[in-house]
This record gives structure tokens, sequence and C-alpha cells, in this order.
């Protein structure tokens, strides 16, 4: 599986819609400590399906959704959808969300399964290259 687009919406510290556009070869993310480039991972991780909160470093699986600031209101969803192609070229998408109101929270994943051994086997083939 190769992954070519991620896109966040409401996910931890992406308030606003960000895409972010993974071209062949290395494609590195930098900047200061808290940005967010953890998040982005843990992004990858959680619309192939992770559903431990501790593995998404939070008390629950509702925590992804942006809690807010003093200067930006918190969110009522998360959305991540990720897109890529199969390993016969096959383009995919994956998207996952989650919904939070006053009495519940309701989450969902739409598209083709995949599995985080696949984000493992990904990088290994990332590094080979």
């Amino acid at each position: 599986m190769k992954i070519s687009k991620l896109r966040l919406s409401g996910f931890k510290s992406f308030v606003e819609p960000a895409t972010l556009h993974i071209e062949p070869g290395l494609t590195g993310v930098v900047g200061p400590n808290g940005c967010g480039k953890s998040n982005l991972l843990e992004a990858i991780r959680w619309v192939m399906g992770e559903n431990s909160p501790k593995s998404m470093r939070s008390g629950g699986m509702e925590d992804v959704i942006f809690v807010g600031t003093q200067s930006r209101p918190q969110r009522d969803f998360a959305e991540v959808v990720l897109n890529g192609a199969d390993d016969d070229g096959d383009e995919i998408e994956v998207q996952d969300y989650m919904l939070k109101d006053d009495e519940s929270v309701t989450s969902g994943r739409l598209g083709l399964a995949v599995y985080l051994t696949d984000t493992w086997w990904l990088i290994a083939v990332q590094c080979e290259e």
C-alpha cells in the first residue's frame, strides 16, 4: 500500500481542514515542538483502525476531536481521510470520523479495510527505496 494524501479536519491540533500530499520518495515533516507532527502519524493509525486511547495519547477515543483553546472553540467532529493505492495500483480511500454532541459520541469508518500492519510494511518499503 502506498499513501498519497492525508486529509484531516478537527483531528487533535488540526482544527481547520488540512491536506498533506505524500509524494514518491521521502516525505519529511519538520516543525517546532508542539506543532502537531506526531498527530499526523496518529491520524494515519486512527484511520487504519487504531482504537486504543493509550496508543493515541488520550484518555478516551473522543479526545481525538479538537478540544478548543482560549481563542478557538471546540469542535464536535474529527475526520481523517487517507488516499492511496493498493499493491495492484488500484486507488483506495479510507475515512474515519467521530461526531460528538451533548449526549453521545458516534464514530464510523468508510472504505476498504486497512490494517495497522500495513503501516509497518509501508515504512519498511519506504526505507528500502
